[in-house]
């Protein structure tokens, strides 16, 4: 008891500080998103999303100048007149993320490329998953094609690749697909825990993959249920998958916690498009310091069990932390 117990005597000087320190972040830690469009030369900047940008493949390069991190997670935005009812273009092995992720084992053999495996950006009504006659999402009709565009990306390099489409059994479906085409050694990162989110927003503006009608609250997990997170998450696990994900991470913080707590698996966590939105307009108004919020964020979302934090300030932090 005080006096004799003094809590601030760790906290006197930086130094001490750091020996006390409980929870660090690393350029390791980071994974940084990539949008990717069809085309030459093209570098457009999302306006929900100040500093983020569509690319062309041949100016991936751009993206990655300066990135110290560990990991790129690679989303293809097709042209409009591409997308169909069946999501052809996601399954063609010349495509567009299959183009990007050669370039980039190619140009920086050091990275680790992991792709989301997804029809939402692909389909003509935005959707995860192929529509049935009565207007639902036919969870089994759509298996087959997420494990098709798993081989592709695993094929075409990618050292992992992210289920992201909530589909009933997708997980199982696309290992035994890898491991099919002999690809046993591609990873697979589940988004075990991805919530029907307001916080998807500025990403349906990069992806170009807001339904034409209805939401994804079908598939996706409803914000208030955390047990039945932690379930999905656990059959992820047991149909195969190798990491595990938290999306949205700030909101979801006690999801993050308690998954870490379950599984043996390492967890990543999304830093999403709206929490990216909120910190980057506080900061231009003047309502906060930068880059003291985005690292108190993320140090949270590593502190609540995180392994790899995916975060649209990816390239940002990796160069903050050196300094």
């Amino acid at each position: 008891m005080f006096p004799e117990t003094r809590m601030r005597r760790n906290r006197r000087s930086e130094p001490l500080r750091r020996l006390a320190r409980e929870t660090s972040l690393s350029a390791d830690d980071l994974i940084l998103p990539i949008f990717v469009l069809e085309g030459q030369n093209k570098r457009w900047e999302i306006p929900s999303m100040p500093g983020v940008c569509q690319v062309s493949v041949d100016r991936i390069g751009e993206e990655l100048d300066g990135f110290k991190g560990a990991a790129v997670l690679l989303f293809g935005v097709p042209d409009e007149g591409q997308k169909d009812a069946k999501a052809s273009a996601a399954l063609d092995d010349k495509g567009l993320v299959c183009r990007a992720v050669e370039r980039i084992k190619r140009d920086s053999p050091q990275l680790v490329v992991i792709t989301d495996v997804c029809l939402c950006a692909y389909t003509y009504h935005g959707h995860c998953g192929i529509i049935s006659e009565d207007g639902s999402i036919d969870n089994d009709a759509t298996l087959p094609l997420l494990a098709r565009m798993a081989v592709i990306h695993g094929e075409a390099g990618a050292d992992m690749v992210a289920p992201s489409a909530m589909m009933d059994g997708q997980i199982g479906a696309i290992r035994d697909g890898l491991d099919y085409r002999g690809l046993t050694e591609t990873a697979v990162m589940s988004y075990a825990a991805k919530f029907a989110s307001s916080f998807y927003g500025p990403f349906r503006d990069a992806a170009g993959s807001t339904p034409d009608f209805g939401d994804r609250k079908s598939y996706q997990l409803p914000p208030g249920n955390r047990r039945e997170a932690i379930r999905d998450a656990l059959l992820d696990e047991d149909e195969g998958a190798d990491w595990l994900m938290v999306k949205p991470a700030l909101p979801f913080l006690d999801v993050l916690c308690e998954l870490k707590e379950e599984t043996r698996l390492p967890v990543a966590a999304y830093q999403v498009s709206g929490e990216y939105a909120m910190l980057k307009h506080a900061a231009e108004c003047g309502a906060l310091n930068e880059r003291d919020a985005v690292l108190e964020s993320l140090l949270s979302i590593k502190r609540a069990g995180a392994d790899a934090i995916i975060t649209y300030y990816a390239k940002q932090v990796s160069k903050w932390l050196e300094t």
